[in-house]
């Protein structure tokens, strides 16, 4: 998403720097006019191939600029003199066509680095406040452990920082009795870290040769929700320099979240969840209007129905719901999911479950960012704390925010939970969701939800 948007907006400084250079060179003549249009227009989709095939947007804008600028200055230059060769060819050369493509040329390599050291800036400045900072402990032992420690302290334009430093004795070997009893020791210190919610990922600085200790490490964090990271030493076997490096930092690095989505996939998501809603909420408000007066007709109570569920890293929130029940006293700690026949609810309130309007409402809760339009569906937390001993892997559901619709729902996964194999099977489906979660596989639910999702014999 952030390429995307990147590529979009060089192609906007390319396109003003076009305009503004016509009218400094004064170079708008009758005849010059249609030639500059064309011309430009070939230049910005030629930008389009030039810019990600020299590697562009590989680099982020807010770290790295130098770098960046070396790759990117060159690109435009070469891409302006290569147009001008072709245009020479073509058309008579004239003082005042040229002087907009040397206009042009200037004006948009300052608008092309300038949003990128505004960016840069920006970004900075919010690592200043404590914003965009993600705090890490490094896990390992002997002189790799503080390579690594090091180079993210001395790095300025980095998103970690490094919280604390779990040193453990004997990582790259045998050890004694004495040895195992330190390590275990240290283990529960870093689950504890991790339990903490201070700290957004470990980092298992170890060598090749402890896949035992970065198993033991893996297994103490089980049941938190931190992103792991293995950060082997290649270095003995000569291959660092070929291995996929963390960010800007040239450390190798293998994620070992079973379920971790990229900060890139998890904006895109935002936006496409906050603008859908947006939509939703707006085309559907005559709709909320008529469903509100049912509800108010069939029984005396409140329009929406409230209650408390899990959200992303396991925040409570409260979700909006249409009330589909007459207003009942709840014993303390105790959720009666609905049933069949059940005389809690209104004869409005069962078409409402029955097509799945009741959960119109939760729209709102996107919006406001408690939940997506695709993701896991929220339990109730009596629920949640009944099932994640039970079930493995349950707790990965925390790691991307509830959806209004998802995966399990559009496969039969609807409803009441009245055995332990629906719900494991429940979690089985949104842990796929999860591995292979896509945008076209958002929207591929999406429509499933929409053209047989709305009626289920399960709902009731």
């Amino acid at each position: 998403m952030k390429q995307a948007v990147a590529r979009l907006v060089d192609s906007g400084c390319i396109a003003l720097a076009a305009a503004v250079s016509a009218h400094v060179a004064h170079g708008q003549g009758p005849e010059n006019s249609p030639l500059q249009l064309l011309f430009a227009i070939v230049i910005v989709l030629s930008s389009t191939v030039l810019l990600p095939a020299v590697g562009i947007y590989a680099l982020s804008p807010m770290r790295s600029i130098l770098r960046l600028c070396t790759r990117l200055l060159p690109a435009w230059l070469a891409l302006q003199f290569a147009g001008w060769l072709l245009l020479s060819s073509i058309h008579r050369q004239d003082a005042a066509l040229v002087a907009w493509i040397a206009w042009w040329t200037g004006i948009g390599a300052v608008l092309l680095a300038s949003w990128r050291l505004a960016a840069s800036a920006l970004h900075a400045s919010l690592r200043r406040v404590g914003r965009q900072v993600r705090n890490v402990v490094v896990v390992g032992n002997g002189e790799y452990l503080k390579q690594i420690v090091a180079k993210v302290d001395s790095s300025n334009h980095q998103n970690f920082r490094v919280a604390d430093v779990v040193e453990l004795h004997g990582a790259g070997g045998r050890i004694s009795a004495d040895g195992i009893n330190r390590r275990e020791t240290e283990l529960a210190r870093l689950a504890t870290l991790a339990e903490s919610g201070g700290i957004h990922e470990v980092w298992l600085a170890l060598p090749l040769s402890a896949h035992a200790v970065a198993a033991h490490c893996v297994d103490a964090l089980r049941s938190t929700l931190v992103e792991i990271r293995l950060m082997p030493d290649f270095m003995p076997l000569g291959l660092y320099a070929g291995v996929a490096s963390l960010d800007a930092l040239d450390i190798p690095s293998l994620s070992l979240s079973p379920s971790a989505i990229s900060g890139e996939a998890m904006t895109g998501k935002e936006i496409f969840d906050r603008a859908f809603a947006l939509a939703a909420l707006i085309g559907l408000l005559p709709l909320f209007i008529l469903i509100a007066v049912a509800i108010k007709l069939s029984s005396p109570g409140p329009v929406f129905f409230r209650q408390r569920r899990k959200g992303l890293k396991g925040r409570p929130f409260s979700i909006y719901k249409f009330r589909s029940m007459r207003i009942h006293p709840e014993e303390h700690g105790v959720v009666r999911q609905a049933t069949r026949n059940d005389s809690r609810i209104t004869q409005v309130g069962r078409f409402l479950r029955r097509t799945s309007l009741d959960e119109l409402p939760q729209f709102i809760n996107v919006l406001r960012g408690d939940m997506s339009i695709v993701g896991p569906r929220p339990h109730a937390l009596e629920h949640d704390d009944l099932y994640e001993p039970l079930i493995s892997g349950y707790l990965e559901r925390y790691r991307i925010k509830p959806g209004i619709t998802g995966w399990a729902q559009i496969n039969g996964y609807r409803g009441e939970t009245d055995a332990l194999e629906k719900m494991a099977g429940r979690v089985e489906y949104d842990l796929y969701y999860l591995r292979h979660r896509s945008f076209r596989m958002d929207i591929k639910i999406v429509l499933r939800t929409v053209v047989r999702g709305f009626f289920s014999k399960q709902a009731y």
